[in-house]
């Protein structure tokens, strides 16, 4: 596997940027957001017909997060795909991971993969895709691009992680490969443990997917792990550092939210405190198989996911189960 592959898989900076941004609230998120040139998408959903499904909850606001790499021909692909839900009445923080090879319509392509929709038309199809496969009603997306990972690791001054046995050897296959590719020095992982990773073995630890560590679906638990460990960090940063912070993060965001949304966003999250972090994954476990000519796709119900979809995100149920 190439050095490219290294960054396909590390969604969790989007949501750690997104998450900042809610941390540090109010009039402070709008001055280093103008102060530092943000740059609103301001065309990607202008006209497009999203899909939006009515929901009468109208205190829960869903945000696709989109992890995107690029091939070699130019052409974007979100290889990590999340919703993030905000609940302006309780404070409550939900983010949920959609396998990117789930099995789902496109509109006017058929039938594929989900991560598909970004490839084919942008985050207003992916968006469109989403919302008609999953009954939601997303208007709004961010994203990042991965190439700059292990920088926003480091800016955070890296993350702690409880790195197991059997995690180790894949954790360190590739470390050497990305350090050369990067002029950095040699940064191994030498023994298992708690311990602070920085932005290239956090990386590596993201991608840990082989060696009997749970293929895809063990990673989307570790990337859930490093996600728990990355929102502490910025939680206990002070208001200094958060300022520091912002900036490093910023110009690697593209967002359609403007300033004075992501402002009121901040203001009706934080009047409940520092929000705790669920996250959850669609499919569950013990509702999906392999399909497919090539058994390239993941096959579930897509009509029971989305109703257990809906109840976790407005009524406060759990994802797991069958």
């Amino acid at each position: 596997m190439g050095i490219r592959r290294l960054f396909r898989i590390l969604w969790r900076c989007l949501l750690l940027v997104i998450l900042a941004i809610v941390i540090a609230g109010g009039w402070f998120v709008f001055r280093f957001f103008a102060d530092n040139g943000y740059q609103r998408d301001t065309e990607s959903l202008q006209g497009a017909d999203l899909g939006v499904q009515e929901k009468e909850n109208g205190s829960v606001i869903n945000i696709a997060l989109f992890g995107v790499d690029a091939d070699n021909d130019g052409t974007q692909r979100a290889d990590c795909i999340m919703v993030l839900s905000l609940d302006r009445a309780d404070g409550q923080v939900k983010v949920t991971s959609l396998m990117r090879d789930s099995k789902v319509e496109i509109d006017g392509h058929g039938t594929g993969k989900l991560n598909h929709a970004y490839s084919y038309g942008g985050p207003a199809l992916a968006i469109r895709t989403i919302n008609q496969n999953f009954g939601l009603n997303i208007e709004h997306y961010a994203q990042v691009d991965f190439s700059q990972m292990a920088n926003l690791i480091g800016a955070l001054g890296g993350v702690v992680i409880d790195v197991k046995e059997k995690e180790l050897r894949e954790l360190n296959k590739f470390i050497g490969e990305y350090c050369r590719a990067a002029n950095a020095p040699e940064c191994r992982v030498e023994q298992a443990g708690v311990q602070r990773l920085n932005g290239i073995q956090a990386m590596s630890y993201g991608r840990i997917r082989k060696g009997g560590t749970g293929d895809d679906w063990g990673r989307v638990e570790r990337q859930a792990v490093v996600l728990q460990a990355m929102f502490q960090r910025v939680q206990g940063m002070s208001l200094p550092e958060l300022t520091e912070l912002a900036p490093k993060m910023l110009k690697y965001v593209t967002s359609d939210l403007s300033l004075l949304e992501i402002t009121g966003l901040a203001a009706g999250i934080l009047r409940h405190g520092i929000p705790a972090i669920d996250h959850g994954r669609i499919p569950t476990d013990g509702t999906w198989e392999y399909g497919g000519k090539h058994q390239q796709y993941i096959v579930f119900d897509l009509e029971k996911a989305s109703a257990r979809l809906n109840d976790y995100i407005y009524n406060n149920m759990p994802l797991n189960g069958t």
